[in-house]
């Protein structure tokens, strides 16, 4: 594994500036990842911090068998190459199947892994046989050190670019917290390290048909994250969280993003310059 690797212009790891990976939950319609990505990249410049626009164009893992899934993956990765292409970011996408990695991996710069596919031994090694930079979400069942299986698994497949993705622990039912200890044991593995604050304040299932969550923690814990020193940390983000199709519970509001950064910036260029 690499301690710190490129992302097309962005560079994460190794003591570089903050990273930040940030956008919808899942592509609910063209306009609107534009509009997203429009209003986070201009925000990324403006701090002069490496920016990675996510979507994913379909979210396999839904509480409900009615719940939106997304466009599917023509649609989304067609949708994910234009915004790329039009802002000039790096683009990061779920996948949840060997197949599905072999044909995301043709569009997508980054690949993730999600948290309840993190130990599909399959999958991992597909990541990593196309060649490109993954992410992979640390299950919420698991120990910060056994996350270097997980990585390993990538490895075998033929990429060594690896983060890994704190996301919190499973803390009896419905409910997860996070173990800040986790960001240092998986730094100590060997590769950079991000946090998913939106993902972190989950209620898993605590909805009616879907997961609840407490979105007042979003900042507070994003602000300890970078303070215990990660390399990236990830927001899943809206303009209308309330109306979102997916994560409407844990998503931070967009209006709320840019005063966060900016705390986040300072912190970060504090603790690197010692």
């Amino acid at each position: 594994m690499q301690q710190h690797f490129s992302i097309g212009p962005v560079r994460i790891g190794g003591g570089t500036p903050l990273v930040l990976i940030a956008g919808p939950c899942v592509i609910e319609s063209e306009s609107l990842v534009r509009k997203i990505c429009g209003t986070v990249s201009g925000m990324a410049r403006e701090l002069g911090i490496g920016y990675i626009f996510k979507a994913s164009y379909d979210k396999a893992n839904r509480q409900s068998i009615g719940s939106f899934r997304g466009p599917g993956i023509e649609e989304g990765l067609q949708i994910l190459a234009g915004v790329r292409d039009e802002f000039s970011v790096p683009v990061l996408t779920d996948v949840h199947s060997p197949e599905e990695a072999a044909q995301a991996g043709e569009v997508a710069d980054v690949l993730q892994i999600p948290a309840f596919l993190s130990r599909q031994t399959d999958l991992a090694v597909a990541c990593g046989r196309t060649g490109k930079p993954v992410f992979v979400k640390k299950g919420q069942f698991m120990a910060p050190e056994d996350m270097g299986s997980s990585a390993a698994k990538v490895e075998r497949g033929g990429s060594d670019r690896i983060a890994l993705v704190e996301r919190g622990s499973m803390f009896g039912y419905h409910d997860l917290v996070v173990d800040m200890r986790s960001l240092k044991v998986m730094h100590n593995l060997g590769c950079p390290v991000v946090f998913d604050a939106t993902h972190s304040v989950q209620k898993p299932g605590a909805g009616k048909g879907s997961s609840g969550g407490s979105p007042a923690f979003i900042e507070p814990l994003a602000r300890a994250a970078v303070a215990c020193g990660v390399d990236g940390i990830f927001f899943e983000t809206h303009p209308d969280c309330t109306n979102a199709l997916c994560d409407a519970a844990t998503m931070l509001p967009i209006n709320r993003l840019r005063a966060l950064l900016h705390d986040l910036v300072a912190i970060d260029s504090l603790l690197k310059s010692k």
